[in-house]
């Protein structure tokens, strides 16, 4: 089958630059199904994506889909003819049913008989004749939320559309999608080259609109691009660009041909917060920010220009003028919020609904304050920091800078809490509140943080859930997925002995303190608690951890986190020892025999006076000498040790199943063995259930 390189280009006004890449990710994707589904080999393809186009290439696509040999099965020879050979109209029906004459028909010879068969070929159709629908189903998935509609027509899309290209070889494919006819006109840059730019050939189009167009149509060519460029300029300037991910990505999809240019702004501004200006620059600006070596911020900002002036000063000066005020705003925010303490700020949070059944967030801070100091005494902490730092964590939420820059949340609370002269801990620990923040942050620093942060988190969790809004698997307003894996984080990574169920316990009590009612209060041990050590299941699959491991652990519930992790970690070096899938199989034995007891007693201890046969004997022993020596090990929570100490019992135990009769006739005997059983199997259940661990 021959085949020809295949391009489309959708030309729009500027498209949305923050899903300017999940646009051209669907597209493709859209695309690629289609042909898939169409049965359409094809070889390597490559996606473009800029503000004013959606673009994909694809090599060696076929001309044509292949040819289908079709067979259909009609009645047994032996019904489609008489006695004497002729047709019975079973077999004329079936032959007409197809178009042919029953001569036409042929016998297909199976075990089971003699059948007529139809076969026939059916020709693969056109490409061009596929990529129109194909093409127009893929825009039509587009993740877009409101589409939009232009002049009198009746198409819709994200954002008006101007030109199409689709060539399939040198051959315009012939069809209107969006209202446009395609052809092999391309468009340049608007200032640079607005004009039609003539694609002749696929393969040509990266070139054509590069060196024509001023055009650099590949998204990540281009974002390398800037790149290069931003550290570069940085480096001029005896700094280090600090360059977002996110920000960059969005910067990429604002240009077609960028250039990076470095202003500066008045070094008066640097006694403001440098987040402050960070945030001003990035979020309204897109400018990325310079720091010196020690991570300081330097009076510089570098724009990535879409033009190629002649007079870049001009363009430099533009954004100089269009930055001061921004940072004279926030430098006013600034010295205006130092003029009123957090303290005095409290009251205002009155005003301001956390949640229209759990009250204000003044009631939450209470609670916050109360809880952190709880958690702060359990760990030796400072219980009066804590209180301190839960009553004020909310407050810079109602200052000038946050209402204007609410990602500064935190942020400006611990400037503004060392301003007012509160201790270093409790001003640190109103920005750690929210730590972590986003999967791989940070953890707090200190111990006022942690408590500070983990009591946010519960108190959330504990109240949303004690009114019954779950969250789902599509909505979680509250975002307590996040929540509940934050107080798992600080709680494993910063080695804190606190209980999931106490928190959760705690944090109600503080609802019912300020007159807050949770209907599901009585519930919340099970359904709050079970659902944060549920979001461990997913950071240990991560981790590469198995799912057998993860189970039993989970089988006992340890509500300790760092109980939790200890016990995961002890498993994981167990299950790649020699003797675990023994000992996992003969536990799974053990469960089954002691479940198949059904209502009867099986005695605490055993009696030697009953174990006649000398593989229970040594068993007996060996269990007596381990019981003993993982003692210690347990109240330590040396779960590794205890579990390499039990892996030694594989031995006993294999001797005790291959010569020993679980279930004998004389029923003293019987119980004494089970007793037995149930002792080696409360060994393992200290740690996990291993029998869920047997592999197969």
């Amino acid at each position: 089958m021959s085949t020809q390189d295949f391009l489309v280009e959708l030309g729009t006004e500027e498209l949305p630059p923050k899903a300017l890449k999940k646009l051209s990710h669907a597209f493709t994707q859209g695309i690629i199904t289609g042909l898939d589904s169409a049965q359409l080999s094809y070889g390597e393809y490559h996606s473009f994506a800029a503000p004013r186009r959606l673009a994909l290439l694809i090599k060696g696509l076929e001309v044509a889909q292949p040819d289908q040999k079709l067979e259909r099965r009609g009645p047994a020879v032996q019904a489609a003819f008489d006695a004497a050979g002729n047709p019975t109209k079973a077999a004329e029906g079936f032959a007409r049913s197809n178009g042919v004459s029953v001569e036409q028909l042929e016998t297909l010879d199976t075990p089971k008989g003699a059948w007529l068969v139809y076969r026939s070929v059916k020709q693969g159709v056109k490409t061009t004749s596929l990529l129109p629908e194909i093409i127009s189903q893929s825009l039509a998935n587009l993740p877009i939320p409101k589409r939009m509609r232009w002049g009198a027509l009746r198409e819709e899309f994200v954002r008006p559309v101007h030109w199409l290209v689709m060539l399939f070889g040198d051959e315009v494919v012939d069809c209107e999608i969006l209202g446009l006819k395609a052809g092999s006109e391309s468009r340049g840059h608007r200032f640079h080259a607005n004009q039609p730019l003539v694609i002749g050939q696929p393969v040509d189009y990266q070139k054509v609109l590069e060196e024509e167009g001023r055009v650099q149509p590949d998204f990540m060519a281009r974002r390398e691009t800037i790149k290069q460029q931003v550290e570069t300029t940085a480096s001029q300037l005896g700094g280090q660009a600090v360059i977002d991910e996110d920000l960059l990505d969005e910067v990429t999809a604002l240009v077609e041909w960028p250039v990076a240019l470095a202003g500066r702004f008045d070094d008066e501004f640097l006694s403001v917060p440098a987040e402050s200006l960070i945030s001003s620059m990035k979020e309204h600006q897109k400018y990325f920010h310079v720091v010196d070596e020690k991570g300081a911020l330097k009076p510089f900002f570098i724009t990535v220009s879409n033009i190629e002036s002649r007079d870049p000063q001009q363009v430099i000066s533009g954004n100089e003028k269009v930055i001061r005020p921004r940072l004279a705003d926030a430098k006013f925010f600034f010295e205006t919020d130092k003029k009123t303490t957090l303290e005095a700020r409290r009251e205002k949070l009155q005003a301001i609904v956390f949640q229209a059944q759990l009250g204000s967030l003044f009631n939450k801070t209470e609670r916050i304050a109360k809880l952190a100091a709880w958690i702060a005494s359990q760990e030796q902490g400072k219980p009066e920091l804590a209180s301190r730092a839960g009553l004020l964590c909310k407050s810079d939420l109602v200052s000038d800078m946050v209402l204007e820059f609410p990602e500064l949340q935190g942020i400006m609370g611990q400037y503004y809490a060392a301003h007012d002269g509160e201790a270093e801990e409790v001003s640190k620990a109103l920005n750690e509140q929210y730590m972590p923040r986003y999967a791989g942050d940070n953890l707090p620093e200190t111990l006022t943080g942690c408590a500070v942060a983990i009591a946010d988190k519960i108190d959330t969790i504990a109240g949303i859930f004690g009114i019954g809004q779950l969250p789902t698997g599509s909505k979680d307003p509250f975002a307590l997925r996040r929540a509940s894996i934050g107080v798992l984080r600080i709680i494993v990574e910063k080695k804190l002995n606190l209980d999931l169920d106490e928190l959760i316990r705690q944090a109600a009590a503080g609802y019912l303190e300020t007159g807050v009612e949770l209907p599901e209060a009585a519930r919340l041990q099970t359904t709050a608690v079970d659902y944060m050590l549920e979001r461990f299941d997913a950071a240990y699959q991560e981790e590469g951890v198995a799912t057998e491991i993860i189970n039993s652990v989970k089988a006992l519930r340890p509500t300790r986190p760092l109980d939790f992790d200890q016990r995961i970690k002890a498993i994981t070096g167990f299950y790649e020892m020699t003797e675990a899938n023994a000992l996992a199989s003969a536990n799974k034995r053990v469960s089954n025999i002691l479940a198949k007891a059904g209502d009867i007693v099986i005695p605490d201890r055993i009696d030697e006076a009953l174990l006649a046969e000398a593989e229970e004997q040594a068993l007996a022993k060996a269990l007596t000498v381990k019981q003993e020596a993982i003692s210690s090990l347990l109240e330590q929570r040396h779960y590794a040790q205890v579990m390499e100490s039990l892996a030694t019992l594989k031995e006993p135990v294999d001797s005790f199943f291959d010569k020993v009769l679980v279930n004998a006739e004389d029923q003293q005997v019987r119980l004494n063995r089970y007793a037995l059983l149930k002792q080696l199997r409360n060994l393992f259940l200290h740690v996990a259930d291993i029998s869920l661990l047997q592999k197969s």
